[in-house]
């Protein structure tokens, strides 16, 4: 085991699957004693059964909820110590022409997308500022750059969390705390499945890859879809003291897909 995060205690949110599981992982890997939430709790009590050595306390939590985030902070403290680290993973897509999104798809994507990113980094930044130290990171996505057909409000609400990340951090870097964001490409996750049609995954893997012309998207320069441990591994760069004199940043990483437009 690593110790580049040796005694320290994380808040992931989303943990259950994917890139929250990865970061999970990742952190623990690096010494951090983690606090792994998702709205549906199987996933994140099978992460720590997995794990089975007490360094992940799996918790339920409903991002979008204030009140609630602002009770498992303080549980979190009293119970495990002061939070070192928070990182925001939760997030949902609902794929939509503009012209046939719902309101209720439009509010839910930014409840969770950017409301959700709001609460968790407040209530840690409120704890953070206090004692002088601390790193959040918010996992947005290279749609918050790139416009991208039929994601306009899963785009819209990462950008909207990558900037708000960014405004956070200009108010907190003179209390030591410092905030990043992660930004994905195409992830081998059950979210990025959920955009393919049915059939062969190697196949709709090779689509992502090469790009596709007709809905102005690029392919892959690096020729694969990222593994969420790719992810994970920025984002526990970022959290730790590699990366102390880092703030305000959003780290791409998408295999050169977006070609930085």
């Amino acid at each position: 085991m690593s110790a580049a995060l040796d005694g320290r205690l994380a808040l992931v949110t989303g943990a259950g699957r994917g890139i929250g599981a990865a970061v999970v992982t990742a952190l623990v890997h690096e010494g951090a004693r983690v606090v792994a939430t998702d709205r549906a709790p199987e996933g994140v009590e099978r992460l720590a059964a997995e794990h089975g050595d007490g360094r992940i306390t799996a918790r339920p939590l409903d991002v979008t909820d204030a009140d609630a985030v602002e009770r498992l902070v303080d549980d979190t403290e009293r119970a495990l110590g002061p939070l070192d680290v928070a990182v925001n993973v939760a997030g949902i897509l609902r794929p939509s022409a503009v012209v046939d999104l719902t309101d209720e798809d439009w509010a839910a994507t930014f409840a969770v997308n950017s409301t959700g990113v709001l609460n968790v980094s407040r209530a840690a930044a409120r704890r953070m500022t206090g004692r002088g130290r601390g790193s959040i990171v918010t996992v947005a996505s290279n749609a918050a750059g790139v416009p991208r057909t039929g994601l306009a409000a899963y785009a819209a609400s990462k950008a909207a969390a990558v900037m708000f990340t960014k405004c956070l951090g200009l108010e907190v870097a003179g209390r030591g705390v410092r905030c990043n964001t992660v930004s994905p490409g195409s992830t081998l996750t059950d979210m990025q499945r959920a955009l393919w049609t049915a059939g062969d995954e190697t196949a709709a893997a090779r689509r992502v890859v090469d790009g596709d012309l007709a809905a102005y998207r690029t392919g892959i320069p690096l020729g694969r879809i990222a593994d969420p441990a790719d992810i994970a591994d920025a984002v526990v760069f970022l959290a730790s003291d590699r990366a102390r004199h880092i703030t305000m940043h959003d780290l791409y990483v998408d295999g050169g897909a977006t070609l930085r437009a």
